[in-house]
């Protein structure tokens, strides 16, 4: 095992803080206990703060799984037996969520996109305007395929005007992106620890409404995800399973640090400048991105991979000096590379890799 610190810019495992790594040696916990109780409420309440939700009109609902396991938990529960839901798909994660949709028998249609693409307002309202029975959209925030932010603005209005109910993949946006949760309408949304908030893989959540939440006698499409249930237990203090103790030490550390730091807003800032350094540095070697700013997140930028260069090569070398890129996917897998400026990573830390970037392309020529 080597001490060195590996930089990861892949979009999640993130590199912890000091004091997120440490909050995991505290002691062991039963999760039956008060102490377990109180730290559960503890992170719920903060969860809520991140974007100034009041707990009787919202709750923070908190499971043991991964980012995925939040959003089949929101579609499988919030999306009723007679209900309808469109998902929009430019993107892996977009056309995640139709196949849940699929695995659970629920009604659905899509509206595809090339996965560069934003999102096509005119096509949404004609099939909107062809299945008046919609009555859920799904989409996601920031589309880590691409890196793409998708405008959520217009889209919303669409869905507040029809009083279809809006659920989002926030996996990869909550806690840096803008997340306007009464103007924009929101019904839930999905994330996770170990992205954006800066915790560990192992806790993720759904935030939402409480009365779009179905009635206890409803029977549920699932067990271990039915988020009815869940809210319920967690309201009174306690958990229908075991939860990741550890894990949620770490995630209510990882919030207090970013809420000290000066939350969200300080968090977006700090990124927007790390991703406009990569972007600008690559910039200078010739490597261009994917996308336009404009249409990127803070989060995550995609590029082309240089010149005579494979992923697989490039990915490799990079590695050997101690920073982890992000492959392509899909039909992207042999020309783009993906950096994320997500984690406890520094300007020296960018700075470095660019430096070392021109390296590689430099010993190449």
């Amino acid at each position: 095992m080597t001490n060195i610190k590996m930089i990861l810019l892949n979009p999640g495992p993130v590199n912890l803080s000091d004091r997120v790594r440490n909050a995991l040696l505290r002691p062991d916990l039963c999760h039956r206990e008060v102490e377990f109780s109180q730290l559960q409420t503890q992170i719920r309440e903060q969860l809520l703060q991140v974007y100034g939700l009041r707990g009787d009109r919202w709750a923070a609902v908190l499971l043991t799984g991964s980012g995925t396991a939040a959003m089949e938990a929101m579609v499988s529960t919030l999306v009723p037996r007679n209900g309808k839901l469109l998902v929009i798909e430019n993107g892996v994660y977009g056309e995640r969520i139709s196949k849940i949709a699929k695995i659970h028998d629920i009604d659905y249609i899509t509206l595809s996109h090339p996965w560069d693409a934003e999102i096509d307002i005119k096509s949404l309202v004609k099939l909107l305007d062809e299945n008046a029975d919609i009555t859920h959209l799904a989409v996601v925030h920031h589309e880590t395929t691409t890196g793409r932010l998708n405008n959520l603005v217009e889209l919303a209005t669409i869905c507040q005007e029809r009083r279809i109910e809006l659920l989002l993949d926030t996996v990869s946006s909550f806690g840096a992106e803008e997340l306007n949760f009464e103007d924009w309408g929101i019904t839930a949304c999905a994330a996770t620890a170990n992205k954006c908030l800066h915790g560990v893989p192992g806790t993720s959540f759904v935030i939402l409404r409480r009365d779009a939440l179905p009635s206890l006698d409803t029977i549920p499409r699932t067990l271990y995800l039915d988020l009815a249930t869940y809210c319920q237990q967690q309201d009174k203090g306690g958990t229908p399973f075991t939860q990741s103790v550890q894990t949620f030490y770490a995630l209510a550390e990882a919030l207090q640090e970013m809420a000290e730091a000066g939350g969200w807003r300080a968090r977006h800032s700090y990124y927007s400048q790390l991703a406009n350094l990569v972007r600008e540095g690559l910039a200078s070697m010739g490597i261009k991105s994917l996308l336009p700013q404009g249409s990127s997140s803070v989060v995550l930028n995609a590029y082309y991979l240089p010149d005579n260069f494979s992923y697989e090569e490039f990915h490799d070398q990079l590695k050997v000096e101690d920073y982890v890129i992000y492959s392509g996917q899909g039909n992207l897998a042999q020309s783009i590379f993906r950096v994320s400026t997500m984690g406890a990573i520094t300007h020296a830390d960018m700075e470095r890799f660019i430096a070392v970037v021109k390296q590689i392309i430099s010993k190449r020529h």
